[in-house]
């Protein structure tokens, strides 16, 4: 089968947006989610407001470049392995932040539960682990 036109820069353009994704999201499961959760009850609802208004910007920007890449990829580039495990992590994430993570946030902006916040800690390590799936199958995807 021969591959449509604009179909590698569309697999480029997704392994680029799950590196970037990923890192992201490393850096918010091994430093923002542990410092958030060590911030003392009396103290939650201003720090985690500040949280929430500082990464809303990258998490959309990050989630655009992920999503809007992975459409074209699944649009422009014939369908392999690596591009449905792209997929298949990317969606994994953002469906996890759609249907979890933004809910227990919106539970939390209302005030401090060490259950959300251990609930929380756990989501996050599902969206980590599909960040990191996402781009070992857009690498595959490119070098295939």
């Amino acid at each position: 089968m021969t591959p449509l036109p604009g179909s590698r820069a569309a697999l480029v353009a997704l392994a680029v947006a799950a590196a970037l994704h990923l890192g992201f999201q490393l850096a918010v499961t091994v430093l923002v989610y542990p410092a958030l959760a060590r911030v003392a009850p009396g103290d939650w609802s201003t720090s985690h407001d500040a949280h929430s208004r500082r990464i809303v910007p990258l998490v959309g920007l990050t989630y655009a470049a992920l999503l809007g890449s992975g459409v074209w990829a699944l649009a422009a580039a014939p369908l392999s392995v690596g591009l449905v495990v792209a997929l298949v992590g990317a969606a994994t994430a953002l469906l996890t932040t759609t249907f979890a993570a933004a809910p227990l946030h919106g539970r939390l902006g209302g005030g401090h539960d060490p259950a959300l916040v251990t609930r929380l800690l756990r989501v996050d390590r599902v969206r980590a682990a599909g960040a990191a799936v996402c781009l070992v199958g857009a690498v595959g995807a490119v070098l295939t």
